[in-house]
């Protein structure tokens, strides 16, 4: 057993109101949605028909709602499993032990993958992987591409799933809202960071806390640089701010076309407490279009094709000092971006980069 379990922020009794009123609202929408799925499904046919005789325009109307059927239908498994393992574990006399761990990490990787699932089952999507045998051995401290509202289930695929990892997670504190991620995510270390924090110092510690006892070689560290999903908007608006000192941080910003640039405490905190672990940086191109619900509901994500590739990067090949680590990071980054500007250059000219 290693790794610290990161008590929840704030007072008990908020957290469990938060909790019950998360359970209630699935379960409830759960049952209405499933009441009323005759009803729905013959409305959303008809929508789906107009708009395909008018301009040929996919079934999305349909698929959306067959998706948020299955989205919640995962999310009240998820609590069944985080139940199974309470129980299991001893119920009310349940403690921390590596058994619990391990059925905890086993319910991880089939919640995430599965809302990953539905979304690939429905709209058509399949994967093609750079890399997969760079993941190798553990420890791995590992760097995602944060593009989409469904990316965050591609390390759980495609790190855990197939290569039996063991990952703990740096997520944003909103994610707490999910009452199975509340609940079974505090069973193994995860890290639910308040992004405006006003004490970024002590965001930057709990992070890397996650490192700490990181020595197995199926142990990882997830954590997504650029800190939230990506936009063109949210680059563009990172490129008229004049308030930017750092001059390094504006080269990174000013040359990046598809990513964010990486905020550095996390990512350099966790590589300071684990010296002795890799780094795998995980980019995919292809879930772009699944941002929102605007660009869902455009049926671009249809039929799609996600390449996602791994780059592993030894502890030797890094600079030893902070800083350079840090100018290392933004390379890194760029050659990212580099990366995903090269698959869209191809998939807008019809050819595989």
């Amino acid at each position: 057993m290693s790794g610290p379990l990161l008590a929840p922020a704030g007072p008990r009794r908020q957290r469990w109101l938060r909790i019950t009123r998360g359970i209630l609202g699935e379960f409830v929408l759960f049952v209405v949605l499933t009441a009323l799925a005759p009803l729905l499904l013959l409305a959303a046919c008809g929508v789906d028909f107009t708009l395909w005789l008018r301009r040929r325009k996919p079934w999305m109307a349909v698929r959306l709602l067959v998706l948020m059927w299955m989205c919640l239908f995962g999310e009240l498994r998820g609590l069944v499993g985080v139940l199974r393992v309470w129980l299991l574990s001893g119920g009310p006399w349940s403690s921390d032990s590596p058994r619990r761990r391990q059925r905890t990490y086993r319910l991880q990787v089939a919640w995430a993958s599965g809302h990953l699932a539905a979304v690939c089952r429905l709209c058509g999507v399949s994967f093609e992987v750079e890399g997969a045998e760079l993941v190798g051995r553990g420890p791995l401290i590992i760097f995602a591409r944060h593009a989409s509202i469904v990316d965050n289930g591609l390390p759980a695929r495609l790190i855990s799933g197939a290569h039996g990892f063991d990952l703990r997670y740096v997520l944003k504190h909103e994610l707490q809202m999910l009452p199975t991620l509340d609940l079974g995510a505090r069973w193994v270390p995860t890290c639910f960071v308040e992004r405006a924090s006003n004490d970024p110092e002590r965001e930057i510690a709990r992070v890397a806390s996650l490192a700490i006892g990181l020595d197995g070689e199926r142990d990882g560290v997830l954590i997504f640089p650029e800190g939230t999903r990506y936009t063109a908007a949210k680059l563009a608006a990172l490129k008229a701010r004049s308030d930017i000192a750092d001059p390094r941080l504006r080269a990174s910003i000013e040359r990046l076309q598809h990513t964010l640039p990486p905020r550095t405490g996390g990512p350099l905190a966790l590589l300071a407490q684990a010296p002795q672990a890799a780094v795998l940086v995980c980019g995919h191109v292809g879930l772009d279009d699944f941002r929102d619900l605007r660009e869902i509901w455009s049926g671009a994500l249809i039929g799609t094709t996600v390449r996602v590739r791994f780059r592993r990067y030894e502890r030797a090949e890094l600079p030893q000092l902070r800083e350079d680590l840090r100018t290392w990071l933004y390379e890194c980054w760029q050659e990212l971006d580099d990366w995903v500007a090269a698959q869209h250059a191809a998939r807008a000219a019809g050819v595989a980069a």
